[in-house]
């Protein structure tokens, strides 16, 4: 059976300003950045952001370490375009990870932290992807991900999401996929999971929501914004999900 096929460049076209206003993934940005504290702001750090998208995530990785070599990799040419608009300072750059392709000798072994947000759930073979990403990382490079937990919506299938994880499922793969795993944990009850129920009752209606602009809409990402600030970051209830691991010494 062949693997399905999502048009990233659509989806950022539609979808870029309302990503950018999302509260959920503020939320996970902000988890992610506290969970690289232990990063040395001051020092040349090298952070691969995987799936960069739109460059939402380098823009606060970029604010939180300015001294940070910054490169993202991304499969749609239109998120790299508007990437490089919204940080000038980081290194953008097109790239299928699916694909067994020679890394540029440059990026061979380059990064020394690597972001993964809300990437692995869009496609079908993640432990490929993630092996895919080795190469591009220097032993002991730490690793965060985040992928969504709990049950999926109209929406979520909409915009190509092939499974949810939990704490375990997340674990297993990277195991499998030559991380070791620090942690892997559930974050965000109950504001998150309340967020998630409207998206999931809102079904497939979200979709034109989104589209038009809806001023509904907007209030209510606003509001989640707000009460987001009360989510609990670890919690066995909570829907997003959250892992640090990383690749020993030989692992690429």
């Amino acid at each position: 059976m062949q693997p399905r096929l999502d048009d990233w460049d659509r989806h950022w076209t539609i979808y870029a300003e309302a990503n950018q206003r999302n509260p959920a993934q503020a939320y996970r940005r902000r988890l992610i950045l506290d969970l690289l504290q232990s990063v040395d702001r001051q020092g040349r750090e090298r952070i691969l952001d995987i799936g960069s998208g739109t460059g939402t995530l380098s823009a606060d990785l970029r604010r939180r370490f300015p001294a940070a070599d910054i490169v993202g990799v991304e499969l749609s040419r239109e998120g790299v375009e508007r990437a490089r608009v919204a940080v000038p300072s980081a290194t953008f750059v097109q790239r299928d990870l699916l694909k067994n392709l020679e890394v540029e000798p440059r990026l061979r072994a380059w990064a020394t932290v690597a972001v993964c947000s809300e990437v692995l759930e869009h496609v079908d073979e993640p432990e490929r992807l993630l092996r895919g990403v080795v190469p591009y990382l220097g032993p002991g490079c730490r690793l965060v991900v985040t992928v969504p937990g709990g049950p999926m919506s109209a929406f979520d299938r909409s915009i190509g999401h092939r499974r949810h994880f939990s704490p375990r499922t997340l674990s297993q793969l990277l195991r499998e996929s030559g991380f070791q795993v620090e942690r892997s944990q559930r974050a965000g009850f109950p504001f998150f999971n309340l967020y998630r129920l409207v998206v999931i009752v809102r079904g497939r209606r979200l979709m034109s929501d989104v589209g038009r602009g809806s001023a509904t809409a907007g209030a209510a990402m606003s509001a989640f914004d707000r009460l987001f600030r009360f989510n609990l970051d670890r919690s066995p209830f909570g829907w997003q999900i959250v892992a640090v691991a990383t690749l020993p010494p030989g692992g690429g």
